[in-house]
């Protein structure tokens, strides 16, 4: 009897583990396991332009970048990255990488984009060949060249040849209607006509670029802004047949920082006012820049017949070499062989600041103030501004309707 009783108890001991092992076991496997994506379904980091079919064999690649950009552009991830591969160069036709597209996107180029050489290909819009348009928080670098292909252009421009047609040429690089915008380590070389513009765009970050074609070719300015707002260019070489820097109508609050400059045509704002327009500029630092064997160092530019202005600006910190005119405005800029007619309306200059300026001038007048009669250039101040002769000769300056201050040491001053 006592130990049939004992058995009922070891049993029923037993029963009781074992059911409750069972709910500890039932209760793990009722658990929710983490999901996990299999590779194929794991958003893309990088885009990669050789995935869709680029061959960087002379041939047209533009379909292969399309495809790449936009699988890049609806990515869900935001370390999205469109690839252009090193050690290889890549023809394109005109293209347009148009947004919005999913947040920080990177474009990273690391080998060479080179221009179609067929003319044909840009008879549907001959101003543009790679342009980036409606995007935000976009960033373009990687320390490789955008090769404009340029020389097909400049020897059918009415600047080289005379017989040919006054025609635009395509701009190499361009940002249109761009938000929060960065531009790094990326060269640009031998354009058709402009290397870089940007467009109608607010928060820009330009960087470590270098910007280069001969100084003979027409029309290559280096770095174009046009109504664009808080725009920061900076540790740049720029050196061109045109323009280093221009900055034209409803741009304001630009930057221009630690350039190199020449050859080339300067640092300029304007042209303003033409074909009597009303052109706002406003709000322009240029500090820290090295400008050499340029036809201008900076200068301010204007149409007769315009209207508007360019104010609140300052050049500062600049050392020039052999430069033909180190500071100039000329508020009645024409373009023409011929004298342009006098015209009663101009783009008001006022509120220019000139600081630290030093070096050598190489023709006769170091600074040339060329401001209209009926509205003349308004507090304008030269604080500290030595410029010599390169070589031997007179210099002098030329102040013509403006209101002028000096401060420190100024030379050459105005007659």
């Amino acid at each position: 009897m006592h130990l049939h009783k004992h058995l009922v108890i070891f049993l029923t001991i037993l029963g009781l583990s074992l059911s409750c092992s069972s709910f500890r076991n039932n209760q793990h496997l009722d658990k929710p396991t983490p999901t996990r994506l299999s590779p194929r379904d794991r958003p893309k980091l990088h885009y990669n332009v050789d995935d869709y079919g680029a061959m960087a064999n002379g041939k047209d690649d533009s379909k292969a970048f399309m495809e790449a950009w936009k699988n890049a552009c609806k990515s869900s991830s935001n370390l999205a990255e469109f690839v252009v591969p090193k050690n290889k160069v890549y023809h394109l036709k005109p293209i347009t990488f148009y947004g919005p597209c999913n947040p920080n996107l990177k474009v990273k180029v690391y080998g060479t984009i080179k221009a179609s050489s067929h003319r044909s290909d840009y008879n549907e819009d001959r101003r543009r060949w790679i342009m980036f348009e409606d995007l935000q928080n976009l960033v373009v670098e990687g320390g490789g060249t955008i090769n404009g292909n340029g020389r097909i252009w400049w020897i059918k421009s009415c600047k080289v040849d005379e017989t040919q047609p006054c025609k635009g040429a395509p701009t190499a690089l361009s940002f249109k209607n761009c938000t929060n915008l960065n531009v790094n380590n990326i060269r640009i070389k031998n354009p058709q006509q402009i290397h870089l513009t940007f467009q109608n765009s607010l928060n820009v970050r330009a960087s470590n670029l270098r910007i280069i074609a001969p100084a003979t070719s027409p029309n290559t300015d280096g770095i174009h802004i046009t109504g664009s707002q808080n725009v920061r260019v900076l540790n740049s070489i720029v050196r061109t047949g045109d323009d280093c820097v221009s900055i034209v109508d409803g741009s304001r609050n630009v930057i221009i920082k630690k350039i190199t400059c020449g050859p080339g045509h300067g640092i300029s704002i304007g042209s303003l006012g033409k074909n009597n327009s009303d052109d706002q500029v406003s709000n322009i630092l240029v500090d820290n820049a090295i400008i050499s064997n340029t036809t201008n160092g900076v200068r301010i530019k204007s149409w007769q017949g315009g209207s508007g202005y360019a104010r609140n600006i300052r050049f500062q910190n600049i050392v020039m070499h052999n430069v033909t005119n180190p500071i100039i405005v000329d508020q009645n800029y024409c373009d023409r062989k011929e004298e342009c007619p006098e015209q009663y309306s101009a783009v008001q200059m006022q509120n220019v600041v000139y600081r630290n300026i030093q070096g050598t001038s190489n023709s006769e007048v170091a600074i040339n103030f060329d401001c209209s009669k009926t509205f003349p250039c308004q507090s304008v101040i030269l604080d500290n501004v030595v410029l010599n002769r390169a070589g031997e000769g007179d210099m002098k300056a030329l102040c013509s309707n403006v209101k002028l201050t000096t401060r420190g040491k100024v030379t050459p001053r105005c007659e």
